[in-house]
C-alpha cells in the first residue's frame, strides 16, 4: 500500500494550500535549538544504517516500542541493528494517531522517498533501500538538501568546543553552526559528587567568587566562538530570595562535599540564574528556558540505562509565579535579555502566553517569545495549541517558529511537519471567515514565522543555503 504522504499532507483547503506551497515549503531553517552531536557535524559523519541514524538515541521510538512489549535488548540493549530495526518496524501498525505514525512516513518519503508503508512485511525492503541511499548522505549534505541555515547546538560550559572550530576553519558546509550555553550541571548541587566533579573542570571554584569567574570565562569563550544564546532545562525559574552571602556559604558547604538542604539548593540556583540573566543581557544574547519537564521517573532504568532514556514526563510544578518574580527582578534593573519560554505543560499554556506581555518593553519586536511546543507537545495537536494561544494573547505574527529539539538528522521534516499544520490551521480561519483572504498578508505572516523572524531574532549570521 502507498504511503499516505501526500504533497497536500494535512492541508485541508485550498487557501491552506496555498499558503504551504507558495510561502512556506521553500523557505529556509533556522534551527536555533538542537541537540545534534558537534562532532558527527564536524566529521560530516555518514551513518552506516537506517538503525544508526534513525533508532539510535530516538527515546521516542524506544518509548513507543516498550509500550508495545518489546523487550529493552531491542531498544537500548545488544540485538543487531537490523533487529532492533524490525522490532520497531513491528511496532509502528501500532503508532496509529501517535505522531511517530506521521514522523515516520515523512521521513522516509523525503530522505529516501520511500512511500510504503513500514512494517513487518515491508522493513527487509526499506531496510535494503534506505541503506543503500543513507550511503550517499553525509550530514552536510542533509543539513544543505533542506536548507538548513542556522544549526544551535547545546553544549555544557566546559565543552572544548573543538568541533565548532573545526566546522569555521574547513568551510565545507554552507549551513552555519553556533555553541549554545547550557549550564544546567552548574545548578545540580543537590547532587554533591558530580557537582562537585563538574566544578572542578570548570576552573578555579574554591568559592562562590571564584566560581562566577571561572563561568565568566567560560561566557567569555563561548562568544569567541559564536555563541550569542543560552539554553537552561529547569523544572521551573528559580527567583528565591537570597542574598550572595547566603548563596556563598550554600556553595561552601556543597564543596566540602556536604548535602545541602532543597531550600537551600533553590536559594542556591536563584542567585546563580539571576546572576546568569544578568549575564547574558549584558553581552546582547538571547536566554531560552525549557520549563516544567519531570526527568528520569524510573530509578530501576535510570540505574540501568542512565538518563535521557525515555522515562521522563510532564510535570506539574506551579510556573506562573515563580517565573514572573524571575523575569520581573532581571527587568526591576533593565537587565532582561531576549528569552523564549517552552512550555511542557498545556495546562500552563495560557499562563505562559500571557506572562510575555507583562515584559515586551518596546525595544525590539516579541522581545519575549513563546517558544515552539515542545517535546511531548511538538505534534499536532500540541502544535496547535500553542500557536492559538499566542495567537489570542500575544502576536503570532512576531513568532520566532519551529526548532528540532532533536539528536537526528532526519529531524528537519519537522520543520515540513510544523508548516503545514500552521498553514491549514490559517487556511481554516479564512474558510471560516474569520481572516480575510488576503493572500499577500497571510504569506507573509507564514514567511515570518517559518524564517525571517528569526532571522532578525537573532544575533546570528545564516549561512547561504
Amino acid at each position: 500500500m502507498p504511503s499516505f504522504i501526500t504533497e497536500d499532507f494535512l492541508l485541508q483547503s485550498e487557501v491552506a494550500r496555498e499558503l504551504y506551497h507558495e510561502y512556506a515549503e521553500h523557505e529556509p531553517i533556522f534551527d536555533y535549538h538542537c541537540h545534534l552531536p558537534p562532532d558527527q557535524l564536524a566529521e560530516n559523519k555518514t551513518f552506516r544504517n537506517l538503525y544508526e541514524i534513525w533508532l539510535a538515541g530516538d527515546h521516542y521510538k524506544w518509548r513507543a516500542m516498550r509500550s508495545n512489549g518489546v523487550p529493552e535488548k531491542y531498544c537500548t540493549g545488544d540485538a543487531s541493528d537490523w533487529d532492533k530495526f524490525l522490532a520497531y518496524a513491528r511496532t509502528v501498525p501500532h503508532t496509529l494517531r501517535n505522531p511517530l505514525y506521521h514522523w515516520t512516513h515523512v521521513e522516509l518519503k523525503r530522505f529516501f522517498g520511500i512511500q510504503k508503508l513500514l512494517n513487518e512485511t515491508t522493513a527487509k525492503e526499506i531496510w535494503d533501500e534506505a541503506n543503500a541511499k543513507l550511503a550517499t548522505l553525509p550530514v552536510h549534505r542533509i543539513l544543505e538538501t533542506n536548507r538548513v541555515a542556522v544549526v544551535c547546538t547545546t553544549d555544557d560550559p566546559t565543552d572544548s568546543l573543538e568541533q565548532h572550530r573545526q566546522l569555521r576553519e574547513s568551510g565545507k558546509l554552507s549551513t552555519c553552526v553556533y555553541p549554545a550555553f547550557r549550564p544546567d550541571k552548574a545548578l545540580a548541587i543537590d547532587q554533591p559528587a558530580p557537582w562537585n566533579k563538574w566544578m572542578d573542570k570548570l576552573g578555579e571554584c574554591r568559592d562562590l567568587s571564584g566560581f562566577f569567574a571561572a563561568l565568566q570565562k567560560r561566557l567569555d569563550f563561548f562568544r569567541e566562538n559564536g555563541c550569542r544564546l543560552s539554553d537552561h532545562g529547569l523544572n521551573l525559574a528559580y527567583a528565591d530570595d537570597c542574598t550572595e552571602t547566603t548563596a556563598a556559604k550554600i556553595f561552601a558547604s556543597a564543596r566540602a562535599g556536604k548535602t545541602v538542604t532543597p531550600a537551600e539548593a533553590d536559594q542556591f540556583r536563584s542567585v546563580v540564574m539571576l546572576w546568569l540573566g544578568e549575564q547574558y543581557h549584558a553581552r546582547g544574547w538571547v536566554m531560552q528556558l525549557h520549563l516544567g519537564a519531570l526527568r528520569n521517573n524510573n530509578t530501576r532504568m535510570m540505574r540501568t540505562l542512565g538518563a535521557d532514556t525515555g522515562f521522563d514526563s510532564i510535570g506539574d510544578w506551579p510556573q506562573a509565579a515563580p517565573l514572573a518574580r524571575y523575569l520581573d527582578k532581571l527587568d526591576q534593573n533593565n537587565r532582561l535579555p531576549k528569552t523564549i519560554l517552552y512550555n511542557v505543560n498545556p495546562g500552563d499554556n495560557y499562563a505562559f502566553a500571557t506572562m510575555l506581555g507583562n515584559f515586551q518593553d518596546g525595544t525590539v519586536p516579541g522581545k519575549l517569545q513563546f517558544g515552539s511546543s515542545w517535546w511531548f507537545l511538538d505534534q499536532k495537536e500540541g502544535i496547535e495549541w500553542q500557536l492559538n494561544a499566542l495567537s489570542n494573547l500575544g502576536l503570532l505574527s512576531r513568532f520566532v517558529g519551529m526548532i528540532t529539539d532533536s539528536r537526528s538528522f532526519l529531524s528537519y521534516s519537522r520543520h515540513e511537519y510544523f508548516r503545514r499544520v500552521l498553514c491549514n490551521l490559517i487556511g481554516r480561519d479564512v474558510v471560516n471567515g474569520e481572516l480575510p483572504r488576503d493572500t499577500k498578508l497571510l504569506g507573509g505572516l507564514v514567511r515570518d514565522i517559518c524564517y525571517h523572524n528569526a532571522r532578525n531574532y537573532f544575533p546570528l549570521t545564516p549561512g547561504k543555503v
